[in-house]
């Protein structure tokens, strides 16, 4: 077989491979993000219920604001660290 052909081949193949790993990666991003807006709802309709319950100064409403910026942040440094690579 010619060198020619040899790097045709080569370069299909990789080509080809490429696209898939593409092709798989994107789907895995947007369940990614359906977590995190998920993750991110639920927070939020935790401390409406505990500030509706206890009071807008609250200890518990404190501390579903504390768990909601977790979340948020997490998922801000989850899509951060997946940006780099």
């Amino acid at each position: 077989m010619s060198f020619k052909k040899t790097l045709g081949k080569t370069l299909l193949g990789a080509t080809l491979g490429g696209s898939l790993l593409i092709a798989v990666s994107i789907p895995a991003h947007a369940d990614r993000d359906d977590r995190c807006r998920r993750d991110i709802h639920k927070a939020e309709e935790k401390l409406e219920k505990a500030v509706r319950k206890h009071g807008e100064h609250s200890s518990q409403a404190e501390e579903r604001r504390r768990q909601l910026e977790e979340v948020r942040s997490r998922c801000h440094w989850t899509d951060h660290d997946h940006d780099q690579r």
